[in-house]
């Protein structure tokens, strides 16, 4: 098929360099896994939606044609969308890092039982949450998982971070959207279990009591081909069934 098609097999490894545009067929875990691939590349991704949600993709299948012709003619809209960056402490000492187009949520693991979390953004004490768990979400992601826990959604061209505490155990305790320029720390201050940090829907690091976890703007960013009719109050409107007032 490769050969009747015209095209060649390359490694992920190899795109930055031979690649100038990336079609991400599927859905939005597809387009988040490109995103990883080719962070720091610059080299510009199209979301081709394969799936049924797609917040991400911004072109349907049935568009796939008036897309390739749009790349070709250089006539796409380029979305520049912020990614964070997530460092992981252990004892005080670089565990290991990854970034995010998402989000990064820490929790769950192998009790029920709440944890105690402390919050600081740029060194200042936020305070101390008794909880499930804390995510930071992007703008991009703040439609997902950030969303379902009741956070507010962030245009892309929004600098800021939203933060949310899971399942606070106090009536206060309500998102926080702070400046993409602040340092986020989130410390396990009390744990009766190995925590589990997802960065982007994936299982990337387990955190244990003391562990800390630094979040903070990457200096590089993503950026998506979008048609030109593409509209994100569309997609909301689509996505989420928003109807509005009938009378």
């Amino acid at each position: 098929m490769a050969e009747t098609l015209g095209a060649e097999y390359l490694p992920v490894e190899s795109f930055a360099t031979q690649v100038d545009v990336a079609l991400a067929l599927g859905g939005d875990g597809t387009v988040l896994y490109t995103a990883r691939a080719l962070h720091g590349s610059g080299i510009p991704i199209m979301g081709i939606n394969l799936g049924s949600l797609g917040f991400l993709t911004s072109v349907g299948d049935t568009e796939m044609s008036s897309a390739l012709d749009a790349i070709a003619n250089q006539s796409c809209k380029i979305s520049e969308r912020d990614v964070a960056e997530c460092r992981i402490f252990k004892d005080g000492t670089l565990a290991g890092g990854k970034s995010s187009l998402n989000d990064m949520v820490l929790g769950w693991g192998a009790s029920s039982r709440i944890v105690t979390l402390k919050l600081s953004i740029d060194g200042e004490s936020v305070g101390s949450f008794m909880c499930d768990g804390m995510m930071v979400s992007t703008p991009t992601g703040s439609t997902g998982h950030s969303l379902s826990a009741g956070g507010p959604i962030l245009h892309p061209g929004v600098s800021g971070f939203g933060i949310n505490v899971i399942c606070p155990h106090t009536l206060g305790s309500r998102p926080l959207v702070v400046p993409n320029t602040s340092l986020i720390e989130i410390e396990v201050v009390n744990a009766a279990k190995e925590l589990i940090l997802s960065i982007d829907g994936q299982d990337e690091f387990k955190v244990e009591r003391g562990g800390r976890i630094e979040i903070c703007r990457s200096p590089h960013q993503v950026k998506f081909l979008q048609l030109q009719n593409h509209s994100y109050f569309s997609v909301l409107a689509q996505k989420l069934h928003w109807r509005g007032s009938s009378f």
